[in-house]
């Protein structure tokens, strides 16, 4: 099997506003994320560490750089996936983020999984 497809994360994001959190009149706008990571490649691999580029409609731009995910670093055997929640707050009703996770596979190899980018946005916002 070819590398590139021996190590493959596929990763899909679903966004809400949490409108009770949130304070527009002060200009504090916070979203929860889910994050499905799966599995997709042939070998074995751990989600040790994550690169999140969030940036607010005023071109703002905030880098976020950690260990794992949630407190966790989890393996995942191929077919697997590993979901977890998290949160982002913005200066601004309408955001971007996107990342990667940096994987280490069973065999020692060490590769990026992209995370496309997903917008954070207060509903009715965007046509």
């Amino acid at each position: 099997m070819a590398d590139s497809t021996k190590y493959q994360i596929t990763v899909r994001t679903r966004t809400r506003y949490l409108e009770e959190q949130s304070r527009p009149e002060q200009d504090h706008y916070v979203f929860a994320y889910t994050i499905t990571i799966t599995n997709d490649g042939s070998v074995p691999a751990q989600l040790i560490s994550r690169h999140w580029i969030i940036t607010d409609s005023h071109h703002r731009v905030e880098e976020v750089r950690g260990l794992g995910v949630v407190g966790e670093q989890p393996w995942l055997k191929p077919g697997e996936s590993y979901e977890y929640t998290s949160g982002s707050t913005l200066g601004t009703a309408v955001g971007t983020m996107r990342g990667s996770y940096q994987m280490v596979a069973e065999d020692g190899t060490r590769f990026d999984a992209p995370v496309p980018e997903f917008t954070l946005s207060v509903p009715r916002i965007l046509h």
